[in-house]
């Protein structure tokens, strides 16, 4: 396990939580990252609002690093991999991965992947509604299934309060007795509150690293 990483065990499956706000499937070599929103800068250019693409390279490098450090031999992407429709940053997306093309890369499609399907032809990554690979379904958005569901979508966040009443908002993984929700890994996206059920296990991501908190 890498510093300042946690392990949750589901189904004596080892999910090691990264406080870069991803999953690595021990058992599999396999890489779980939610909700990257790439091209979501560009988008906004197109409305007008004057935001850099490096909001996104930041992302890119973390995710590198990620590779780098844990040799995953795939990498799972849970959805809204792309934020919009075409623009210069699926150009920049499309060079990153040639990078890795000894990696399969594999997409679940999420709400805002919405690029028409001749521009994701690309040999190492495989396009698909959800992937049910035992104990888990990985989906976008969280679904029952008969088996452990692990989604993104929410983009969670729990807040904490402490004893002088002071608060903080902090992007969370969620265990709860049939799924899982990550949080999101772009650092464009913003979070939304979440009110644990009993029974849930949480844990936030502060001062990188992940602590548990319920």
């Amino acid at each position: 396990m890498k510093e300042l990483a946690i392990i949750h065990k589901v189904f004596d499956q080892n999910l090691e939580l990264l406080p870069e706000k991803a999953v690595y499937w021990m058992e599999k070599k396999t890489l779980i990252v939610g909700d990257l929103h790439f091209g979501k800068a560009g988008h906004f250019r197109k409305s007008g609002i004057p935001v850099s693409e490096l909001i996104h390279s930041k992302d890119y490098l973390i995710l590198s690093k990620i590779i780098k450090n844990y040799l995953p031999s795939r990498v799972i992407f849970l959805g809204d991999l792309f934020h919009s429709d075409y623009n210069a940053g699926w150009t920049y997306f499309y060079k990153w991965i040639q990078e890795y093309s000894h990696i399969q890369f594999q997409l679940v499609l999420g709400n805002h992947d919405i690029i028409a399907s001749q521009l994701i032809q690309i040999k190492n990554l495989d396009i698909l509604d959800r992937i049910d690979e035992p104990p888990f379904s990985l989906t976008h958005i969280p679904e029952p299934s008969q088996l452990y569901n692990i989604a993104g979508h929410i983009h969670p966040a729990i807040r904490l309060i402490g004893k002088g009443k002071q608060s903080v908002q902090l992007p969370c993984f969620i265990f709860g007795g049939h799924n899982a929700i990550l949080p999101a890994f772009g650092s464009f996206t913003g979070t939304a509150t979440i009110q644990a059920k009993p029974g849930d296990q949480v844990y936030a991501i502060a001062d990188k690293q992940v602590i548990k908190v319920k």
